[in-house]
């Protein structure tokens, strides 16, 4: 049986590292149909609009999308393209596992930890009200009457929700993929000493669950403090589940441990609909030069894999790449020191394709 899946270039360097990926995917051995499709600044003149509507039906009937870098263009009425995708179909759930493969350029070791962000909610709900327009200037004045303080005139205002059925649902899908995952530790992140109807809302929720889940070590940590022990003792920690704002930001911090972005993968994941995608952006100084590191999109791939529940392929394709990566002959740039020779997009793939057709 074939998979049909829906397949997003991207902007930039998107097409480049899709390629690889979708050449080292097939090279497993899987059978996938990919369905192609636009989204990004190359489909504003032709469409109107970054993110058209076939684009949208072909992930409501694929149910699975494999998507590149997008621009978000300037002045279209989307925040981001990502985010909008994200809240169209109510993918809930944001997993990004940091892990280490020997051959990275990092000064730590045995990091193996994955950030399950919550993605609906939080700043990133996009509620916002513009410096000097009439509605700002009504709410301006509704805070100070209801509690008393007073914002100058000149304020802009970003609502900050976060509900218990939100935070149920994140918290849960965590738990349960510790355990799923073996996984043996469960942080959560908050700032609940300070904002505690939204943070504390969060902790709260997350306590009362984590007593469902008596074979899992269970934690919290303030934010700021989180963000220090990664740097500190990143051994430490397993699963950590976040609200919005923090996951974005401690993703990219556990990025740093590992090596950077250019290993770093995410999944997007609703109740029927999933999406997966490298963390970078699509580096347009970069295009068509044959020359950026392509495992974030293939770990977006592996990460596809193991949702589809296809672990024979996702570990085949896994210790290929890991392999390449070890052995640091047929690797990009980032992976060597100034002055190191390396190889370019293209001849990474075709490294871990060989390996695929050599020892498996």
């Amino acid at each position: 049986m074939a998979y049909k899946i829906t397949l997003i270039p991207g902007d930039g360097i998107g097409p480049e590292i899709t390629e690889v990926a979708v050449k080292c995917i097939e090279a497993t051995g899987i059978k996938i149909h990919w369905d192609i499709k636009l989204a990004g600044e190359e489909c504003i003149e032709k469409y109107g609009t970054p993110i058209p509507e076939e684009t949208i039906r072909s992930i409501e009937e694929n149910k699975i999308c494999l998507k590149g870098p997008i621009t978000t263009p300037v002045g279209t009425g989307f925040r981001s393209i990502n985010v909008f995708l994200r809240q169209h179909f109510k993918l809930y759930v944001c997993l990004r596992p940091f892990k280490i493969y020997k051959g990275a350029k990092t000064k730590f070791e045995n990091i193996d930890i994955v950030i399950i962000r919550e993605n609906m909610e939080d700043l990133y709900a996009g509620i916002e009200f513009e410096k000097g327009k009439e509605e700002t200037l009504e709410l301006i004045k509704f805070i100070e009457k209801t509690t008393g303080k007073k914002l100058s005139e000149n304020t802009g205002i970003s609502i900050k929700p976060i509900s218990i059925e939100n935070s149920e649902k994140i918290v849960r899908f965590g738990f349960e993929y510790a355990r799923k995952n073996n996984r043996k530790k469960v942080t959560v992140v908050h700032k609940a000493n300070i904002m505690k109807y939204s943070d504390g809302l969060f902790l709260e929720v997350a306590k009362n669950i984590a007593k469902e889940y008596p074979d899992i070590e269970f934690e919290d940590k303030i934010v700021d403090n989180m963000a220090m022990q990664l740097v500190q003792k990143p051994e430490l920690y397993d699963v950590i589940i976040c609200p919005n704002l923090y996951g974005d930001i401690l993703s990219d911090l556990c990025a740093g441990l590992i090596g950077g972005l250019g290993l770093s993968a995410g999944a997007n994941i609703g109740e029927d609909v999933a999406i997966f995608e490298p963390t970078h952006g699509s580096a347009p100084k970069y295009k068509g030069m044959n020359k950026v590191n392509p495992s974030a999109m293939i770990l977006a791939g592996i990460l596809m894999l193991d949702y589809l529940g296809e672990i024979y392929y996702r570990d085949k394709l896994e210790k290929a790449l890991a392999e390449v990566i070890s052995e640091g002959k047929y690797v990009t740039y980032d992976f060597k020191q100034e002055g190191e020779s390396y190889v370019g997009t293209k001849e990474m793939g075709e490294a871990i394709i060989k390996k695929l057709e050599e020892k498996w």
